[in-house]
């Protein structure tokens, strides 16, 4: 692909063409199916999209402070708010931000949750389902033991003030999974039902991914509501909105070999800048590479931290890469630039926005003062 010359290296770019065409589908799927879908800031958060973002959708979902308070002042909505924990310092200012507040534990509702029926804010309670299609222990909600979500053991009945429950415990996860999961909800909570307003099916479900079975999902939840007539239904996935919409733009800046392994030094951090990468871990894709067959050369991307295993997989590349080229690693405007970090001081990767009519515009680009400002 040919980059204008002022996309600066190394840069997470968005585009906008492939960001509106997913809330193009989200808004369909959302208006078929009578569900509220919701932005999940954990996911992205990068608030000058939100101007985009709202022409599609109306409703964002937080998970601390922060998050609830850049819903308020740059989504310019009320937060759904869902933490694992709540704190006395930070209670009374999340509830100015938030039309709904989903607690974790009876515990947390018995102590915050008169703070927030007196402010005219909807709560609710975080439901455990007992099941999972996620098999990454470190992103499962519903492994054994789990700290997230009342087990249904423990909620016999509703505390008076109670209008929702929540659950989440997708990852990236198809239709097929949340028709599973609601036979494990309405087993187990399905009695609680006719006394609630709404219910939260949390996030996971990836309905831009190519071979997500659309009209699964849409059946799904009318199938449900026409059971539960009085309940309004939220989803709030996080990488379904920007699934595919950009990539990391990095450059090769040195080509080191060891042990017969040559490595692609690049301007960039899989520990850093794609921490995912190595928590779930997974290879992501490469424009211009792919899996190596059987004698073709191989060459490791090694990342610009002093962490030893900065690196992910092999690849083969379709022309023979040279110290100068541009990497590009697709797909990384979800769970990227919300999970950074400065480890080692090395350069944050700038932020921008390919725009529909090709033109580039730069939201940020990241300093030595950023770095020092996260210090003491």
């Amino acid at each position: 692909m040919h980059h204008p010359v002022k996309i600066p290296s190394p840069c997470y770019v968005v585009e906008e063409n492939l960001l509106r065409s997913n809330l193009e589908l989200i808004r369909d799927v959302a208006r078929r199916s009578g569900a509220e879908i919701i932005l999940a800031l954990k996911a992205n958060a990068t608030w000058k999209l939100f101007s985009i973002v709202r022409e599609y959708i109306d409703g964002a979902t937080a998970s601390s402070l922060a998050e609830a308070r850049l819903v308020g002042e740059e989504f310019r909505a009320e937060a759904h708010t869902y933490a694992p924990v709540y704190t006395d310092g930070e209670t009374e200012e999340i509830l100015r931000y938030s039309s709904h507040i989903t607690f974790n534990s009876i515990g947390q509702f018995e102590r915050f949750g008169p703070m927030a029926l007196l402010r005219g804010i909807s709560c609710g309670l975080r439901v455990n389902p007992g099941y999972s299609p996620v098999e990454t222990c470190l992103y499962n909600p519903c492994s054994p033991g789990s700290r997230l979500g009342i087990p249904h053991e423990q909620l016999t009945g509703l505390p008076a003030g109670v209008e929702g429950l929540h659950f989440h415990n997708l990852c990236e996860s198809g239709a097929e999974e949340l028709v599973e999961t609601l036979k494990y909800f309405e087993k187990y909570y399905g009695h609680l039902l006719p006394s609630l307003k709404w219910v939260n099916m949390g996030g996971g479900h990836l309905m831009t991914r190519k071979d997500y079975n659309i009209e699964l999902l849409i059946h799904t939840i009318e199938g449900f509501r026409k059971r539960n007539p009085h309940l309004r239904v939220i989803l709030e996935p996080g990488s379904a909105f920007t699934w595919q919409t950009g990539y990391l733009a990095a450059t090769i800046e040195d080509i080191v070999y060891s042990g017969g392994i040559g490595t692609l030094m690049v301007n960039v951090s899989f520990a850093c800048h794609m921490p995912d990468c190595l928590e779930m871990p997974y290879k992501p894709a490469v424009r211009g590479a792919h899996e190596p067959a059987e004698g073709e050369t191989r060459w490791r991307i090694g990342g610009n931290s002093c962490l030893a295993g900065d690196y992910i997989g092999d690849w083969a590349f379709d022309t023979e890469p040279k110290v100068g080229d541009r990497i590009i690693f697709e797909d990384m405007i979800h769970y990227t630039m919300v999970k950074t970090t400065m480890f080692n001081g090395v350069a944050h990767p700038s932020i921008g926005i390919l725009r529909a009519d090709g033109s580039f515009e730069l939201f940020r680009r990241f300093g030595y003062e950023d770095y020092r400002d996260r210090m003491a």
